[in-house]
């Protein structure tokens, strides 16, 4: 894909253009100058020519983490970048289903030949199915039957006539009811799943409240959580799911209460995560603890606290030193 590539009889003479090959990436030489810094600008670079970009205007394959080994950035230096691109509309993501849409990408790389459009088809295959998608296509099917006749009906033959349909924003109360009622037995599985415990052997404290205690009582500069809805008690219950797994790995105990009491102490040490660094882009955004609770995120908070313990560990084969100012509970002494 080019940045941004149109086909000579359509460019504009107050456009200039410029190709540059995906592969440029891989290059030696290029591997060898000084790496791209996180930021969006960089970041918006390598969405519209990275080596992770397809035939296909604007619409690819990729997730978080792998992006960011790419591009040799942690995880969250990479959602910083991401946010600031997400904020300007530029770029649109589904990262659980690992999908990348540049909605303008279209408008800047229109197909050369109707055959360019028959060869999208096999690519849109492999996407895979959300509906960011489903949104892709519609663009993307106004966009070339806009070029002309011919790649519209080379759209057709490869994409096939049939458009997403949205599924009905309504339905019948009782089909409500019932769903709901559906919605909340899974729940209350996923719950049993995701705490190794049986439904009658659950714990008479709610695991998830005492949770949002703690990253109220340390971190009161971000959004504040009044409902414990289905979605997020089921992201709350993954992230204890992880921090046990942790736990067990590093062999700590694992006790609810004072491991969320060090986990937002430690976030609360980063001024971004406590909810300190303003989005001047968006003033009403505030951090948040889906964003905290994200298993990246989680990943590298828990990552830098452990290796800075295992740091201070390596210094001394005598007595540990004291531990530095700060340090988790949770970590010390653990060798």
């Amino acid at each position: 894909m080019g940045i941004p590539i149109e086909n000579a009889e359509r460019r504009s003479t107050k456009s200039r253009y410029r190709k540059v090959e995906v592969k440029t990436c891989g290059d030696k030489k290029f591997r060898r100058l000084s790496r791209l810094q996180p930021s969006g600008q960089a970041l918006w670079l390598f969405l519209i020519a990275g080596p992770m970009t397809g035939p296909i205007p604007g619409l690819f394959r990729a997730g978080r983490a792998a992006m960011a080994e790419e591009l040799d950035w942690d995880v969250e230096a990479f959602d910083k970048a991401f946010e600031e691109v997400l904020r300007e509309g530029m770029v649109k993501a589904d990262f659980k289903s690992r999908v990348i849409w540049i909605p303008n990408a279209i408008k800047h790389n229109q197909p050369e030949s109707p055959n360019v459009v028959v060869n999208w088809g096999n690519e849109f295959e492999l996407i895979p199915e959300c509906d960011l998608k489903k949104q892709a296509f519609e663009t993307l099917k106004a966009s070339v039957h806009a070029v002309g006749k011919a790649f519209g009906e080379a759209f057709d033959r490869s994409f096939g006539k049939a458009s997403f349909k949205p599924s009905p924003k309504a339905m019948p109360n009782q089909e409500q009811e019932q769903e709901q009622e559906q919605d909340k037995e899974e729940y209350e599985k996923v719950e049993s799943n995701l705490l190794g415990v049986a439904s009658s052997e659950q714990p008479k404290s709610d695991p998830c409240q005492i949770v949002l205690d703690a990253y109220h009582r340390l971190l009161p500069k971000c959004e504040r959580v009044s409902v414990i809805n289905p979605k997020r008690r089921k992201r709350m219950l993954e992230a204890i799911k992880l921090a046990k797994k942790v736990c067990m790995e590093q062999g700590w105990k694992y006790v609810v209460g004072e491991f969320w009491e060090d986990y937002f102490a430690e976030c609360a040490k980063d001024p971004w995560m406590r909810g300190e660094t303003p989005n001047p882009n968006n003033p009403r955004w505030k951090q948040n603890l889906e964003v905290l609770l994200a298993e990246d995120r989680m990943a590298g908070v828990l990552d830098r606290a452990i290796a800075r313990e295992r740091g201070y560990a390596r210094e001394t084969t005598a007595s540990p030193p004291a531990p530095h100012p700060g340090t988790p509970d949770w970590l010390i002494g653990v060798q």
